[in-house]
This record gives C-alpha cells, sequence and structure tokens, in this order.
C-alpha cells in the first residue's frame, strides 16, 4: 500500500507558508514511508491533512491548528504504528 498525504489549505488565510513547513517536517521524518504528499489549495479558512485518505487533522474541527509533534504521532498512527519519533513521541507514563 502507498502511503499518501494530502495537506489542503486556505491560500486567501496566507496558510501556504504554515503547510509546506508540516509538509517538510513529515517528509524529513517519514521519509522511507511517504509515496507522496501534496499541498491542495482549498476554501475558505480550510486546513485539512489526510493520511491514505483517512482525515486525521481538521483546523475547522478542532478550532486551532496542529501542533508539530501531534501532527507528527497523528501520521506515524496511520502510516508507521511501529516508528519510534524520539523526542517527538508521546510521554511514557510509567505507574
Amino acid at each position: 500500500m502507498e502511503n499518501k498525504i494530502i495537506i489542503k489549505y486556505c491560500p486567501k488565510c496566507r496558510w501556504l507558508l504554515r503547510s509546506t513547513w508540516m509538509a517538510q517536517e513529515l517528509l524529513t521524518t517519514f521519509e522511507d514511508h511517504i509515496d507522496e504528499l501534496s499541498l491542495q489549495p482549498s476554501e475558505s479558512g480550510v486546513f485539512d491533512v489526510i493520511v491514505n485518505n483517512e482525515l486525521i487533522w481538521s483546523r475547522k474541527n478542532t478550532q486551532r491548528f496542529p501542533e508539530i509533534k501531534e501532527l507528527k504521532q497523528l501520521v506515524r498512527d496511520v502510516i508507521a504504528p511501529n516508528k519510534d519519533l524520539g523526542h517527538s513521541d508521546k510521554k511514557k507514563i510509567n505507574k
């Protein structure tokens, strides 16, 4: 299965720079796992991240942008569940 990521963003809101930065971070972190990453200009106010046809982040639903750490975790959970993200990984709670 090919791993495909789409970042939809609102060009009128000037979110291209944010989108390209997040794309660069994802491509760097998941260089061996991503087959395709595209940026798609979209409607006003849209900032969505879609991985393998699954919406994993919607600014409309969350009322905020993702932190890069949480975006990497969400992408990892879909395309490379066993990948260690190092300092970007979820904090483990010792009980």
